[in-house]
């Protein structure tokens, strides 16, 4: 009897920790790109988050067979030169009722030196190297999206995306920036976890002000 208890128990502790939850990249220069799962806002604790363990192997954009090492707390992939890219649809186990199961998909971007959005959901540069950056979903720009913008020391903000889909970000000093945004999808997902009822798609981007 304890396990019919349990089951929702555990879907209730993991639809929070899906939807609280980001993915994102952080590259400094050229070096190895450093992909992480938790709460971004938030300071990261010693060892990492404690979902971090869900994160397996984000996928890589353009496909890669780089090796991903574990560290404390992130992967960590030699890539090329440039913006990185990676998404991850498996993160998290599908919760909910049958037929109405939820699941989370991540799309993570570190860099603002190529204007263009490939993944199915993004948040991009207007042009390389600036602070106006667009929402794009399948090649769309999403006017009145809310964009959370995390400044180098943990500042908040949301800002909502103008009629064509963009948003100029404070710059309140040098290091790294975290852009991030949501979109809740109803209908039908083929995802690689199972198949959905809601999916949760949500986008991050980072960048460094030197």
């Amino acid at each position: 009897m304890k396990a019919l208890y349990l089951a929702p128990m555990l879907l209730a502790v993991l639809a929070p920790a899906a939807q609280a939850h980001e993915v994102w990249i952080e590259r400094d220069g050229a070096g190895p790109a450093r992909i992480y799962l938790g709460e971004p806002a938030e300071p990261l604790p010693a060892g990492g988050d404690p979902e971090f363990d869900h994160l397996k192997a984000p996928k890589l954009v353009p496909a890669s067979t780089a090796a991903m090492a574990r560290k404390a707390g992130y992967l960590e992939v030699a890539v090329p030169a440039g913006d990185v890219r990676a998404h991850d649809d498996s993160v998290f186990q599908p919760w909910g009722e049958e037929g109405k199961k939820e699941a989370v998909a991540y799309y993570a971007r570190a860099g603002r030196a190529d204007a263009r959005a490939v993944m199915p959901f993004e948040i991009a540069p207007v042009r390389a190297g600036g602070d106006s950056f667009v929402v794009v979903r399948d090649g769309k720009p999403v006017a009145d999206a809310a964009v959370t913008v995390i400044s180098p020391d943990k500042w908040t903000k949301s800002i909502k995306t103008d009629a064509k889909g963009a948003v100029t970000v404070p710059m309140l000093g040098k290091g790294r920036y975290l852009l991030t945004a949501s979109q809740k999808d109803e209908g039908a997902f083929d995802t690689s976890v199972g198949k959905v009822a809601v999916l949760h798609r949500i986008a991050t981007t980072s960048f460094v002000v030197d």
